[in-house]
């Protein structure tokens, strides 16, 4: 019988990364790991557990880690779609103009999920073995920008923000903004997806799905807002 040689990407996160000083930016492969919650730690390991199958056993195994990626049906616990479907039932009527938010101030690389996807395809098909590669865009969003580019871009006006305490994490990483030149130059891999075509994509998702609940649809006031949201 043919044995299977099956390639194995191990999809890593910008979470590994951590704390990551102003000096250390952009972050790149060989930055130092400094993970600041229970699920960058997982990634960590589970990204070492990678590495160590390929240095021990000669596996196939590339690695990536992928810094934040947005895009339509996006879990309404990750801060864009939390705050896109706010926005989209307040313009329904559904709730109070009032969007709830939390730490504005955390920065984040953000890219269109369709991009990081394709990223993570080619890794798989020529991505080198034993390497591992950052997927970014090499720009970094506030949160706040991204509350005020769905504010001006909402139907209604009015509307307030309010912090909510249960949003805020224990410790969380002041920038995460990534340097992707080794996959680009490795593979020509970059975003086409302008960011703010992502966020208008992901507002129009909920607006589309809020019309289609009805005037009954669930009301969602108090969810987590999820990677710094």
């Amino acid at each position: 019988a043919e044995r299977l040689s099956p390639r194995i990407l191990v999809i890593g996160s910008s979470e590994e990364y951590g704390y990551a000083l102003d000096d250390e930016l952009p972050i790149t492969e060989t930055s130092p790991l400094r993970p600041l919650s229970p699920y960058a730690v997982s990634k960590v390991a589970q990204d070492l557990m990678g590495y160590q199958y390929w240095k021990s056993y000669g596996l196939p195994i590339v690695r990536a880690r992928g810094f934040n990626h947005e895009g339509p049906r996006r879990g309404e616990v990750f801060v864009t779609s939390n705050f896109a479907r706010q926005i989209a039932e307040i313009e329904a009527g559904l709730r109070e103009p009032v969007v709830y938010v939390g730490n504005l101030a955390a920065r984040r690389d953000y890219s269109d999920v369709r991009d990081i996807v394709r990223g993570y395809w080619l890794l798989l098909e020529r991505g080198e073995p034993g390497e591992v590669y950052n997927l970014c865009s090499g720009r970094s969003w506030a949160i706040r920008e991204i509350l005020d580019f769905f504010l001006r871009h909402a139907t209604v006006s009015g509307i307030t923000v309010k912090e909510d305490p249960s949003r805020l994490r224990p410790s969380d990483v002041p920038n995460l903004l990534g340097d992707a030149s080794k996959i680009r130059k490795a593979l020509g891999w970059e975003p086409e997806i302008p960011f703010e075509q992502t966020l208008l994509d992901t507002l129009e998702y909920w607006r589309r799905r809020i019309k289609a609940m009805g005037p009954q649809g669930p009301v969602i006031v108090g969810c987590s807002g999820g990677e710094a949201g």
